[in-house]
């Protein structure tokens, strides 16, 4: 696409976090599904929402990858 760029490379199991909390209080969520539109599940109350990629960009404050091991 031309013109589009992507600020986060997201992938299925980091932890997003947002810059608004949560109801609940937590501004952290589990990446369950990553494309054009992402799901996610709240770290507080366990919540499923689902949020397309562009909004999820400009809401997202950092990102924390989950450290792969490597057996080779």
């Amino acid at each position: 696409m031309p013109g589009k760029f992507f600020l986060f490379k997201f992938e299925v199991g980091d932890i997003v976090v947002m810059r608004k909390k949560h109801p609940c209080g937590s501004n952290r969520w589990l990446l369950t599904r990553v494309g054009s539109e992402c799901k996610m599940t709240c770290e507080g109350c366990g919540r499923q929402m689902s949020m397309d990629r562009p909004a999820l960009e400009k809401a997202t404050a950092d990102v924390i990858r989950q450290e792969t091991e490597d057996n080779g």
